[in-house]
């Protein structure tokens, strides 16, 4: 079962999930893509995943494991709008533990979506999961409350779970089946969608402490993510905390310029203020999830920057 099966990352490992051969209950509060709706082996509730409606689907589909995507997932907003952020993240998905709890389907294995965030400013780079985790925005901060109650019901209960701290999802289907929606905020489909709408694009923050001033982030493909989600179905894994990046970063600058490289075309660039919220420098060791599972990340920078450009122009 996968919850936020309609959203971004949620959707890819519907996907991922149908190509290794499962048969997967999609739940989301919004319908699902068109061109998922008739795929074999799955099905779907629109629903809330915490609502009765949802719990009742998971009663009787009684999965094996919920990969849960569903959350709120923007930084700014949340420094705005910080109740949206704890209850939408850490009071449904106590709900959800909860309910596994009280009728016994704590063998469920329960592989959450949660996310660098959680690290704050980190003290060092790359990040590794031991780590001192100091949120400084409510979206970290609700993703480390539900990391903490993970492990205590784990403790507990002996719930079995997967943390998978993630760092910057992007990128799209490399077969073209299944990408953001227009609007994202994340800076490679800003930068995409200005060059094919012919409009500006606006770089946040020039004066980080960082060699060229913008900062730098670890991008990971949506499809090595979905990737780690079935690996994790393995219950060899141990329920742990595991980060999710390519051991590597690359600033907002080098985004744009093999944005730029990729389409062909020069890209003007006004300069906005920092964003609150964001640290300078986040990027992962992922040593542990990669040593325990053997997953590897496939795409880089290039792969990423052309999936996002030909899942616009498809």
């Amino acid at each position: 079962m996968v919850t936020g099966a309609a959203g971004y990352i949620g959707g890819q490992t519907v996907l991922k999930l149908l190509d290794a051969g499962h048969e997967v209950l999609g739940i989301d509060r919004n319908p699902p893509p068109e061109s998922m709706v008739m795929l074999p082996n799955s099905w779907w509730s629109v629903n809330d995943f915490a609502s009765d409606i949802g719990l009742s689907a998971i009663d009787q589909w009684r999965p094996e494991a919920i990969i849960h995507c569903a959350g709120t997932s923007l930084v700014g907003p949340s420094m705005t709008d910080p109740e949206d952020y704890y209850s939408n993240n850490f009071v449904k998905t106590k709900r959800l533990l909860d309910f596994l709890v009280v009728n016994n389907m704590i063998n469920v294995r329960v592989i959450f979506s949660s996310s660098a965030a959680t690290y704050g400013e980190p003290k060092s780079v790359p990040c590794v999961e031991t780590d001192v985790t100091d949120p400084i925005s409510p979206y970290g901060q609700s993703k480390l409350m539900i990391e903490w109650m993970l492990n205590s019901y784990q403790r507990a209960y002996g719930l079995d779970y997967v943390s998978f701290r993630y760092f910057n999802a992007c990128g799209a289907d490399s077969l073209a089946r299944h990408g953001q929606v227009a609007g994202a905020t994340h800076i490679i489909a800003r930068v995409l969608e200005a060059v094919k709408n012919s409009q500006d694009f606006t770089l946040y923050g020039d004066d980080y402490p960082t060699p060229d001033g913008t900062c730098i982030r670890d991008y990971i493909h949506v499809e090595d993510l979905a990737d780690a989600h079935v690996r994790s179905l393995d219950r060899t894994i141990p329920s742990d905390i595991y980060n999710l990046g390519t051991n590597c970063g690359y600033s907002n600058l080098e985004v744009v310029c093999t944005a730029a490289q990729i389409t062909g075309v020069n890209i003007p660039m006004l300069h906005g203020p920092k964003r609150e919220g964001d640290p300078a420098v986040l990027t992962a060791d992922a040593t542990k999830f990669m040593s325990t599972s053997g997953w590897q990340p496939k795409f880089n920078m290039t792969d990423i920057v052309n999936h996002v450009w030909a899942w616009y122009n498809r």
